[in-house]
């Protein structure tokens, strides 16, 4: 009984602390804050492959995992707590104690050092929810990992929570419907078998987004319903609002082992203390034809196939070359994947090499397999095009994730009631 009275207390005071959360300094997005922290991955636990969405409650499909390496080794104080977002991704006007079950925030209890690398480094992991702290409602969310106070911010995440009992979905991707658009972009229809849910007012209640692959930059956000009938409603629309460049097929390298040339990998070497990998050189192909092949959809796996220790993949500097036959002045280019976390970052933007004539960079990147694309940024925006250099035809094989959330009447917050991911065919 004390215990209990002592664990309810603490929570208390934790609640009336952490009541009206500040979050100043993070963006809604995914994103590392802190320097040193790397290949980060939030995933369903057991899954390899898959959107952080897991369902409200307990059971299998309701845990997500989180893995994350510090390099620095420093001494660290990770807690993380949960953010509730609308369906659009900001802060839903909701107190933390309405969505939160337990501590408003918690410890990152398990690390482990690495295992005979040349780059040292702990890794972090972190399965919830937990005993101590879960999610009430469904939705979108962040996860805030932060080092001691939220005033220093270590990294967020987007995950996404289902109801218990979702709305059927059916989708279909196909060639877009314009017929200017016919062999570059891919269109995605869809639609919802409401069930038991008593839906009023869907074209104010009901929003569907759709994203790509692992990206979040292009997604198509507050989608609603074009037509409806009893029990369901359709999204097919026939005005491109739903419709994606399909792009390329993604590149691929493999560094799982350090022994060997692995797949186009032309080198490996040990330089200024770390390991060194040579990715074979590319081409821009804006204009080639389609090429098909099995991949990761821009994901990655990491993996040591020299080792079977646990946390022995070591860190790798990988060099990126690029041909093109045309320049690029008016903006930058961008290796882009999972690799880079779906972001522009500033170690992977390419530099002109006036002595062999191509593009290059490099940067380190935990051993494994990886897909990747070269991305263009206009100089003076944000946007993302990976057209300009891969191309895009619509037979490219994608997956597309579908969400429809709901906000009922006289409530203040988006249930995620349906997800599914539907493939290009």
């Amino acid at each position: 009984m004390k215990k209990s009275f002592l664990l309810l207390c603490i929570a208390c005071l934790t609640v009336c602390s952490h009541a009206q959360p500040e979050f100043e300094n993070i963006l809604l997005e995914n994103k590392v804050y802190m320097d040193g922290i790397g290949s980060v991955t939030l995933r369903p636990v057991g899954m390899l492959h898959r959107d952080a969405i897991v369902s409200l409650g307990q059971g299998e499909g309701s845990e997500l995992s989180l893995q994350f390496d510090d390099l620095k080794e420093e001494s660290r104080y990770f807690k993380y707590t949960f953010i509730h977002c609308t369906h659009d991704w900001k802060i839903s006007d909701m107190n933390p104690i309405e969505y939160i079950d337990g501590f408003m925030e918690d410890m990152i209890e398990q690390y482990d050092h690495s295992f005979n690398t040349m780059t040292h480094y702990i890794h972090y992991s972190l399965q919830f929810p937990t005993p101590n702290m879960s999610f009430t409602l469904s939705g979108n969310y962040i996860l805030f990992v932060y080092d001691d106070t939220p005033d220093n911010p270590v990294l967020t995440r987007r995950f996404m929570v289902t109801e218990p009992e979702t709305v059927g979905i059916e989708g279909h991707v196909h060639a877009a419907s314009d017929v200017n658009d016919r062999f570059t972009k891919q269109e995605v229809d869809f639609s919802i078998n409401t069930g038991s849910y008593p839906i009023r007012n869907p074209v104010m209640t009901v929003h569907a987004t759709i994203k790509q692959n692992g990206r979040w930059d292009n997604a198509i956000y507050g989608l609603t319903y074009r037509s409806g009938h009893p029990g369901g409603l359709s999204f097919d629309y026939d005005d491109g609002r739903n419709t994606f460049p399909g792009g390329a097929e993604f590149r691929t390298f493999d560094i799982s082992t350090l022994k060997s040339n692995a797949d186009r990998i032309v080198g490996i070497t040990f330089a200024n203390h770390e390991n060194q990998a040579y990715v074979l050189q590319d081409d821009a192909r804006p204009f080639g034809a389609y090429e098909s092949r099995s991949t990761m959809k821009g994901d990655c796996f990491y993996r040591n196939r020299d080792m079977v220790n646990a946390f022995s993949e070591d860190y790798v500097n990988t060099h990126f070359t690029l041909k093109s036959g045309f320049p690029f002045t008016d903006g930058d280019v961008y290796v882009f994947g999972a690799l880079t976390d779906w972001q522009i970052k500033p170690e992977a933007k390419l530099k002109y090499n006036q002595v062999y004539q191509y593009w290059e960079t490099d940067f380190l990147l935990k051993q494994g397999m990886y897909n990747y694309q070269y991305v263009y940024v206009p100089h003076g925006t944000n946007l993302i095009d990976a057209t300009y250099i891969e191309g895009s035809h619509f037979e490219t094989q994608n997956d597309y994730t579908v969400l429809i959330y709901f906000r009922e009447e006289g409530t203040s917050y988006d249930r995620l009631i349906g997800a599914k991911t539907v493939k290009s065919e």
